[in-house]
């Protein structure tokens, strides 16, 4: 059994491969698997710990596709892929079962295991680690005026049951990562104070994986209210000030600069003990 941070030691970066025809960032330009194949082999190259790999679209207002159709987007490349670490980014059990035996490490589910009844026990039945992400709604509906008391207290609590429950299923705590969902069912404001106190979510005790890289809310940010995304280095300086704060694991679509900026973050952190 491998623990999350064995798999994926602080700073670790992941990079996105999305097999989809409506990714939000790439316009989906990976849909077909010899270019998914290749970006993920390029990222792995350009310093990536493990490659995301998607094939349902979660982006806001996106609808769910069927079990058939991401199983025949994701598989190829998962058969390629079979030398490199891999999270599968999915709610679907058959999915992610079919992901982890073709050599999957990880499953990152942002329905936190809320999506499909029988996710957890296959990763309980599997040596893989788990990703639990929060986010309010679903994709198709999650921005519509999303509202909250307090933010990262909300985001915290939620976690930390989810947390209980995939223990609870027989998933034990050392293979588990959290994600406050940036971006999914939040505003602008709401994703500014969950990075401002990043440190609350961290004293949960377990690494957290941070997903803002060119995210929608970073070019309404700049003041381009009419962005779909955000710029590169918007997503940089999110990365070092979340690692700063604690975070561990970084999902990112421009590895290099990623990888890059978070190596000298480490390195300066490490004089600075």
């Amino acid at each position: 059994m491998t623990a999350i941070d064995e798999l994926l030691p602080r700073p670790s970066v992941m990079g996105v491969v999305n097999v989809t025809p409506d990714s939000f960032s790439d316009g989906g330009v990976f849909l077909y698997p010899n270019a998914a194949i290749a970006e993920a082999r390029g990222m792995i190259d350009e310093g990536a710990a493990i490659i995301d790999i998607g094939g349902e679209s979660t982006r806001p207002g996106s609808e769910g596709v069927s079990l058939d159709e991401e199983l025949r987007r994701v598989e190829p490349v998962l058969d390629a892929l079979f030398d490199v670490a891999i999270s599968i980014d999915t709610s679907k059990a058959e999915v992610a079962r079919r992901a982890l035996a073709a050599g999957a490490d990880l499953v990152n589910d942002v329905t936190a295991l809320r999506g499909d009844p029988e996710l957890a026990g296959v990763v309980a039945d599997s040596e893989a680690c788990l990703c639990l992400m929060h986010m309010l709604g679903e994709p198709r509906t999650m921005q519509d005026e999303p509202r909250y008391e307090d933010v990262v207290s909300e985001v915290k609590s939620f976690l930390e049951e989810r947390l209980g429950f995939a223990t609870e299923a027989g998933i034990p705590e050392e293979r588990i990562c959290l994600d406050p969902g940036i971006g999914f069912g939040k505003k602008v404001e709401h994703n500014l104070e969950l990075l401002a106190r990043l440190d609350e979510i961290v004293a949960l005790g377990r690494p957290v994986l941070v997903g803002a890289s060119r995210k929608r809310f970073l070019g309404r940010l700049l003041g381009d209210e009419a962005a779909l995304t955000g710029t590169v280095s918007a997503g940089v300086a999110v990365a070092v000030m979340a690692y700063e704060r604690g975070a561990s694991i970084f999902r990112v679509h421009d590895v290099r600069e990623h990888v890059e900026a978070l190596t000298t973050a480490s390195a300066l952190e490490e004089v600075s003990r």
